[in-house]
């Protein structure tokens, strides 16, 4: 669902539907959003396969390079709790991520619309 946040456009992906689950799905993902002018891609966490969490298999890298390339910032809606608490590795990626500006991972709407306030 497409919509304007704080100046930004943004996508919020239904909370059903395709799992992304591969390189291929981010190309898709990030393709069409910097075609329809996408500033924020928010995509919940139940969209993603297990394999976006476990870093060693290079599919949240894939995801981020993407972001990047197409100049399309992303966060992730969700409670990742479950996934940072058995990893540190994952813990630390989303400590990362959460200190830029570019990709988040944030519990709920409340945590993002705060996120979006210009400071």
């Amino acid at each position: 669902m497409r919509q304007i946040l704080h100046g930004l456009s943004v996508d919020l992906l239904d909370s059903v539907g395709a799992i992304l689950s591969t390189g291929d799905d981010s190309s898709d993902l990030f393709g069409n959003a910097w075609y329809d002018h996408v500033d924020l891609l928010v995509v919940p966490t139940g969209r993603l396969s297990a394999d976006f969490f476990d870093l060693s298999t290079g599919l949240a890298g894939e995801f981020l390079r993407k972001s990047t390339n197409y100049g399309v910032r992303i966060a992730i809606l969700g409670d990742v709790s479950m996934y940072a608490s058995s990893s540190d590795a994952f813990d630390a990626f989303v400590w990362e991520a959460n200190r830029g500006s570019h990709v988040w991972f944030v519990a709920d709407q409340a945590e993002l619309d705060r996120r979006l306030v210009p400071r």
